[in-house]
């Protein structure tokens, strides 16, 4: 999905359509969560802290959060996806992947995919055909906003050769840093680098891994159950906190958020994690394992205050948040709710 959470929001404030718009959280610590293609042309993306968007961008239009709406957003979308096939990988609130193989002209099914995700939600996407999951994922962004890019084996070296290595999943700023090193800018001379010199620079498992995605191998195979394994709410303060009673009112409301989201979808948690993190940049956690698990606040609340108090923060506060792992299903089937964007 384009710039998902913005595109929903002109959905509801169609006056901000065609201007430089984010949806953040705001403040002095503020990020930019998504941005318009309007903003992104400024040089605003996500990430961005709100300090440096809004002097890159004075005349900015920032709007809060509303992650309730974009999970309805999400289930209508994917609920879409699952009319043209039976095996959707859901990867995140905005992107899966849909496997088309069995279709006899998987070019005309998915671009009938993006004509039926417009009518039903008045979104745009982007989609990358493709043999495998990492040149699907790579075709997707190359024709953005509203795209379809087809990408193949006989394509790939063409499509992307002189990008820079950066592009492939996997070579974070670190990896890429050590590729030019010894003399590895782009994808093609990633490719056409001898794989045991990979192998002797990055380790057997992460060599190959570099050469076989430089060369467009990837997985076939789509995961149908992604399931998560915990639950969290944080929050970071505007001002650092020393005030105890901010704390605990903090960290209570952020337990009652996680219990509620639990609740919803008939999930229950053992394990309970207070997460600190101090002046200057030092984060820690605690955690307790439960006897039984549950989605009860009062008990989850309860327990987090205590970590809290066992803690006993000597510095300033900046951030804190409360998580519960160890995560189980509830017999109870969901019940049929409201899915309108």
């Amino acid at each position: 999905m384009d710039a998902f959470y913005v595109s929903i929001e002109m959905l509801r404030h169609p006056e901000l359509r065609g201007k430089p718009v984010v949806v953040a959280y705001d403040g002095p610590r503020g990020v930019v969560t998504t941005a318009s293609y309007e903003a992104r042309e400024y040089g605003v993306h996500s990430a961005l802290p709100m300090v440096t968007a809004r002097r890159r961008c004075p005349q900015l239009t920032v709007l809060p959060v509303d992650m309730q709406l974009y999970r309805r957003g999400s289930v209508k979308v994917m609920e879409t996806l699952r009319e043209f096939s039976d095996t959707v990988e859901v990867v995140g609130m905005d992107e899966a992947y849909v496997d088309l193989s069995g279709s006899p002209v998987p070019q005309s099914r998915a671009q009938e995919i993006k004509r039926r995700i417009k009518e039903t939600t008045h979104l745009v996407c982007s989609i990358g055909l493709a043999p495998n999951r990492l040149m699907a994922k790579i075709a997707s962004d190359l024709d953005k906003p509203d795209g379809f890019f087809v990408l193949d084996h006989e394509n790939w070296r063409t499509t992307v050769g002189e990008k820079p290595a950066s592009l492939l999943p996997g070579v974070g700023p670190r990896t890429f840093e050590r590729l030019r090193e010894i003399g590895i800018g782009t994808v093609a001379e990633l490719a056409e680098t001898d794989a045991q010199t990979l192998e002797r620079a990055f380790g057997p498992r992460h060599g190959r891994g570099l050469h076989d995605r430089a060369n467009g191998i990837g997985s076939e195979r789509l995961s149908m159950e992604r399931v998560r394994k915990s639950e969290s709410r944080e929050t970071t303060f505007p001002h650092d906190v020393t005030d105890r009673e901010v704390l605990h009112e903090t960290v209570e409301q952020l337990a009652r958020s996680v219990c509620k989201r639990l609740a919803s979808h008939q999930r229950r948690g053992r394990t309970v994690t207070l997460k600190i993190r101090l002046q200057p940049f030092k984060t820690y956690t605690r955690s307790r394992t439960l006897a039984d698990h549950t989605c009860e606040a009062e008990a989850v609340v309860a327990t987090a205050r205590e970590l809290l108090d066992r803690f006993d923060p000597q510095a300033p506060v900046r951030l804190v948040g409360v998580g519960m792992a160890g995560l189980v299903s509830d017999e109870v089937p969901n019940q049929p709710g409201q899915l309108a964007v």
